[in-house]
């Protein structure tokens, strides 16, 4: 905040209410953020709005067409910069200046370089006293996955994985349903929901043949996205037609059959993305296209393989282990056998830990520390 205005109690209440709306679409607005808007006037609540998906009118919008004539004069609290350039839809500091407010509370600058401040000045410049900052860290937060998008022109990536507490991810039969438990089960569907993309790799299809599909009643599909290099996948596979929503997208390399991907991309919804490599998928490449199509969210669930590549080359951010209270010894496969670290002091580090035990399995998560 600046420090001519400090926030107070209600100021931060009204914040936390806008992220609350602004959460209320997670999932549903990728490439653009989630954004939280609440319009006030003497300590009440004149009117609210949320983005609800891309191309759709924005938070601040919704929050004025609810609040009408009553919103001169009144306090406009934003989870982020309103934008100041022609989209899809016209700028929102814009709308702000022609509702006649008195002041606008903003809890992040908007990285996008099309905006970058630009909102903030023009609100200033039109004689709107304008605070940024507040509740800095739970609006970066909100929006991890717009950020690093819109930053590195790279999805945000998490990799779950369920394993025992020996650290396998199936026994040496390779049988793993079902290492976790059911409330964990639950939960990755809400993860489903909320990331654009599922990604796995050819071996996860072959061993379990999964329908990555969110099994939530109201719940969306993602993009179900497979890396296969030499494309083996089976062209009677579930995750092929599993969804009638969503693209299943299977990227692969020179070395696959043209036979074969002609017959998978006469399938509804397969598109085959071929790369001009030999055998193996270039992995950044291939997260630099998702962006470009538009999702900029990975969900990550497998196998080790490809885990363990997408972590030695710097693109994963985010880790979510569900180790279950089970034991099976072995030479069952492990969460990151595609990880080859020498030296323990080369190792991978989490930070910012939360630890879970009330479901009954142990839910870890962590990000990924940079290295430096």
């Amino acid at each position: 905040m600046n420090k001519s205005s400090p926030s107070n109690l209600n100021d931060e209440q009204f914040m936390k209410r806008a992220l609350e709306l602004a959460a209320m679409a997670l999932g549903r607005t990728s490439p653009n953020p989630l954004v939280g808007c609440v319009i006030v006037k003497d300590d009440k609540i004149l009117g609210e709005g949320f983005h609800h998906k891309a191309g759709t009118p924005h938070a601040e919008i919704h929050a004025l067409a609810a609040a009408g004539d009553h919103a001169h004069g009144a306090t406009a609290y934003v989870t982020l910069e309103p934008c100041s350039h022609f989209g899809r839809t016209p700028p929102c500091a814009d709308a702000l200046i022609r509702a006649k407010l008195r002041r606008v509370v903003v809890a992040m600058k908007d990285p996008n370089p099309l905006v970058a401040g630009r909102g903030l000045e023009r609100l200033r410049e039109a004689g709107i006293q304008v605070d940024v900052g507040l509740l800095l860290k739970e609006a970066l937060l909100l929006n991890e996955t717009f950020i690093k998008s819109i930053t590195a022109g790279l999805p945000f990536v998490v990799y779950k994985s369920a394993m025992t507490l020996d650290g396998k991810i199936a026994t040496e039969t390779g049988d793993s349903q079902w290492i976790s438990n059911e409330i964990s089960r639950q939960y990755v569907h809400q993860l489903r929901d909320r990331y654009d993309v599922i990604l796995v790799g050819s071996q996860t299809i072959l061993l379990d043949n999964p329908a990555l599909t969110c099994r939530l009643p109201s719940g969306k599909d993602p993009i179900r996205l497979i890396v296969d290099g030499k494309l083996i996948i089976d062209e009677h596979a579930q995750v092929l037609t599993s969804s009638k929503f969503s693209p299943c997208i299977i990227a692969t390399s020179l070395s696959a059959s043209r036979e074969k991907v002609e017959r998978l991309q006469s399938l509804h919804q397969v598109e085959v993305w071929q790369y001009n490599t030999e055998r193996h998928v270039p992995l950044e490449k291939l997260m630099r296209d998702l962006v470009q199509r538009g999702w900029i969210s990975v969900l990550l669930e497998g196998g080790g393989g490809l885990a363990g590549a997408l972590l030695q080359e710097k693109l994963v951010d985010k880790a979510e282990f569900f180790i279950a209270p089970k034991l099976v010894g072995g030479n069952g496969p492990s969460p990151l056998s595609g990880l080859h670290i020498g030296r323990m002091a080369d190792a991978i580090g989490l930070d910012n830990l939360c630890v879970d035990m009330e479901t009954g399995d142990l839910h870890v998560t962590g990000y990924i520390r940079p290295k430096v």
